[in-house]
């Protein structure tokens, strides 16, 4: 009796929190309980959280996610803590993104599950380690497809498909399904083209007198006013609209830093020095785990069971793999390598 009455309780919170989205959000707004809902849906009931709760839980709660915290946002092996690894930048999207979603009156669950989920498939090394597996790999190699991939396949975290299809879409070139994915692909570069600028100034590549000035006068050179600048413009621009935009004028101007950004701090010889050595790194471990693989897969399956593990590897276990297989050393020790060939002979 006592574990019914528990579970009509906790079926009420849920439909609670369901009935406030229809009362509160905007039209526009994606609501759970409108979801297209899961692939699989075994087990998956929890009545105190709508769906998109669950998601955001499942991908905080996540491997993948946790190993974000040592991968490479834009600089290799900062020598102090305050420049940007990958999780820190998920987490400013995040931040970013509910704050956009919250004036809109759109649904600020999705958002953040989105947000978190959007860059778990990232390499080591960010885009230098994406560039060099982008390389080696015949249909080339994108994050946002492994993002997809870690989460339906990898960590199976059968989410909804509201929010794979965030992930998917959160990168350019891409069209979002819903006003909740698109506030992320803003967010997301409004993000990475402000912290990479203050981390950039930090790490001597750059001053701020060296930005674009027609972008420092349209949005400001004070990194907290540009950052509001163009937050603001795209909760103006997109109000009481099923479309979530930026201005004309403001989208031009971020495109234009942006580039600025690709040319003086993104390829800048200095910032990039040690690229040469990562990419070397992930280089060495494809060609040695495509070659330890062939006894145990298909030719075919090979390449996609590589760019699994070296995907998911932080910048520093790719350095001790890369030490551990091609640096003399007294003893070899315990890799995941065993569990890689483990999981191989239980198949």
């Amino acid at each position: 009796m006592y574990n019914k009455i528990m579970n009509t309780e906790l079926k009420t919170i849920k439909e609670q929190l369901e009935e406030r989205e229809f009362k509160l959000l905007s039209p526009y707004a994606t609501k759970c309980k409108n979801s297209a809902g899961r692939k699989n849906e075994r087990f998956e009931k929890f009545e105190i959280r709508t769906e998109f709760q669950r998601d955001r839980d499942k991908i905080l709660h996540s491997k993948s996610f946790r190993r974000l915290k040592h991968k490479t946002q834009v600089f290799l092996s900062p020598y102090n803590d305050h420049f940007r690894t990958r999780l820190t930048h998920t987490l400013e999207v995040s931040q970013i993104g509910r704050t956009m979603a919250r004036a809109l009156n759109l649904n600020e669950d999705l958002v953040e599950a989105i947000a978190l989920g959007h860059d778990l498939g990232h390499t080591a090394f960010g885009h230098c380690g994406e560039g060099t597996l982008n390389e080696l790999l015949p249909n080339g190699f994108h994050h946002n497809l492994q993002s997809v991939r870690v989460v339906e396949v990898l960590e199976d975290m059968n989410l909804c498909q509201e929010t794979i299809d965030g992930i998917l879409t959160h990168t350019w070139g891409y069209k979002p399904k819903t006003p909740e994915a698109q506030i992320v692909q803003y967010a997301d570069k409004i993000a990475y083209i402000n912290h990479d600028i203050e981390d950039s100034v930090r790490a001597g590549i750059i001053s701020e007198k060296d930005l674009p000035s027609d972008c420092m006068e349209y949005f400001s050179a004070n990194q907290s006013e540009r950052l509001g600048k163009m937050i603001t413009d795209v909760i103006v621009t997109s109000k009481d609209s099923p479309i979530v935009a930026m201005s004309e004028e403001g989208w031009f101007f971020v495109k234009k830093l942006r580039s600025w950004m690709f040319e003086n701090v993104y390829l800048d010889p200095i910032a990039k020095a040690e690229e040469k050595k990562a990419k070397n790194i992930i280089k060495s471990l494809f060609e040695y785990y495509m070659e330890m693989l062939k006894p145990y897969y298909n030719k075919e399956e090979i390449p996609q069971v590589v760019t699994d593990y070296i995907s998911g590897m932080t910048d520093q276990y790719a350095i001790r793999r890369y030490m551990d297989l091609f640096v003399p050393k007294p003893l070899a020790e315990h890799t995941n390598d065993d569990a890689l060939l483990k999981k191989i002979r239980e198949q």
